[in-house]
Order: C-alpha cells, then sequence, then structure tokens
C-alpha cells in the first residue's frame, strides 16, 4: 500500500502528516510506504498511490492536482492527532 501526504511545499507539514500516518498505522498493525509531497508535484508522487493525506483546505486543490485517479483524498484536521488519522485510514480502507 502507498500513501502521499500533501501539504503546500512539501517540506514541514507534509513530513509531520507522514511520520503521524506512519504512527497510525502501527496502531492499526497496518504497513504502508508513505512519502511526502508537495502540491505540485502530487499528481507524479501519487500516481500508484491508494490514500493521499491532506488538509480540508487543500483537499479541493489537490483533486485538481490529481485529477482523476484510484487514490482517495482523505482529510485531516488536526496534523498532530493520530488519533484522527487513525480513523481516517482505518474508514478509508475499510
Amino acid at each position: 500500500m502507498r500513501i502521499v501526504a500533501v501539504c503546500g511545499a512539501g517540506i514541514g507539514t507534509s513530513a509531520i502528516l507522514k511520520v503521524n500516518a506512519e504512527r497510525a498505522l502501527e496502531r492499526l498493525g497496518l504497513s504502508a510506504d508513505v512519502t511526502a509531497s508537495d502540491l505540485s508535484g502530487v499528481k507524479a508522487a501519487a500516481g500508484d498511490a491508494q490514500i493521499i493525506l491532506t488538509s480540508t483546505e487543500l483537499a479541493a486543490a489537490v483533486r485538481e492536482a490529481v485529477g482523476r485517479s484510484w487514490a482517495e483524498v482523505v482529510e485531516v484536521t488536526n496534523y498532530f492527532d493520530v488519533a484522527e488519522i487513525s480513523r481516517a485510514l482505518e474508514k478509508s480502507l475499510g
């Protein structure tokens, strides 16, 4: 499984989201390749991803940048809340 964490610049917030997504996956007993990306690179970064994690504020821009994709865009309100990320990933993965 591949997950891409996206923020505007791809260096700060997406890195925090990446680390906390890895923690959430560990809590769920799942493993995945989690990478960070900026908005301008998300189309290439998410080419084979199953999930794209981002903020509610960036979700529409991410969907527009990615275009048609199999990846589900999952919105996260608080990048530091591992429980929220766990719930979002669990819901997305069924």
